[in-house]
């Protein structure tokens, strides 16, 4: 079995040759990990977590630079006393030198390979990251970045693509409707926080990730933007009031457009609402 290795030292078993003292001679250093275990337990995961690595993701056909955090996991069999933990990390500098964009298509490949090379049965492969859209705003055309945190995750059950997620934290602005109802002017309004995870086929290709940020802005009282002159602060403002819409429209909205995305085999969507005239939030859940 191949495995990416430093300077290509390995031992027929891929773990690495340490030079013994003695010229011209090699000695394989102790593997306690690969020893048997004799307590009869299976680890259902067993990895690493936190491990934050620089990465390219993909974002409109292009490659965009981020930093990643990764929780990486497999199986590990009863009889067999640890994992090989540098692998993962292995993983990821092979996927740093090959120049791998992150997305819901790549990802199924990255979490096949990782159980192959830590020769196990099942495995999980999660990241989160930053992603970045630049937003022209709506009347002045002024660009700017909006970001975003998305999260990637794949399952992969006896060496079969089993599970495919993207999660998406989107924020956007709301407008309450019994505010404006019952004011002679002005209604209150607050930034608002959608979160969408969509469970996908794998056999189908992936939606991008700025389309699915697209669906889920379209549903709110008004999208953000970065950066907004006079004139686009009106439109937002006036936007908003003519689109009031209660934690409950929002989180039903977003689970209606969301449900008509291609590729889409189920969802959660969850809408909070950070509440402008209380010191607290209202927020509700869609599970499908």
């Amino acid at each position: 079995m191949n495995s990416v290795t430093d300077k290509g030292l390995v031992s027929p078993s891929n773990e690495p040759v340490v030079p013994n003292s003695t010229p011209g001679s090699a000695s394989v250093m102790p593997d306690v990990q690969g020893e048997p275990d004799r307590r009869n337990l299976a680890i259902h995961r067993v990895g690493v977590r936190g491990l934050r690595y620089p990465v390219l993701v993909e974002a409109n056909g292009q490659s965009q630079p981020s930093v990643a955090e990764f929780e990486l996991s497999v199986s590990l069999p009863a009889g067999q006393k640890g994992t090989h933990m540098s692998r993962f990390v292995a993983l990821l500098e092979a996927m740093s030198k090959e120049g791998v964009c992150l997305s819901p298509a790549s990802l199924k490949k990255l979490a096949k390979d990782m159980v192959v090379m830590l020769e196990a049965r099942d495995g999980t492969f999660h990241c989160t990251f930053p992603f970045f859209i630049r937003k022209a705003a709506p009347v002045s055309g002024v660009e700017s970045l909006m970001d975003y945190k998305v999260a990637l995750s794949c399952d992969v059950l006896s060496g079969e693509l089993s599970r495919l997620a993207v999660c998406l934290k989107v924020p956007v602005k709301s407008l309450c409707p019994c505010s404006k109802e019952i004011s002679d002017y002005g209604a209150h309004n607050q930034r608002s926080e959608v979160t969408v995870e969509v469970f996908l086929d794998p056999a189908e290709s992936s939606p991008s990730l700025e389309s699915l940020i697209r669906v889920v802005e379209a549903q709110a009282s008004c999208e953000l933007w970065g950066l907004l002159k006079r004139p686009d602060e009106k439109y937002v403002t006036e936007r908003a009031y003519d689109n009031a819409k209660f934690v409950e429209d929002l989180v039903r909205d977003v689970a209606l457009a969301v449900r008509r995305v291609k590729g889409v085999n189920g969802f959660r969507v969850e809408a909070e609402n950070f509440e402008s005239i209380h010191n607290h939030s209202a927020w509700a859940r869609i599970l499908s």
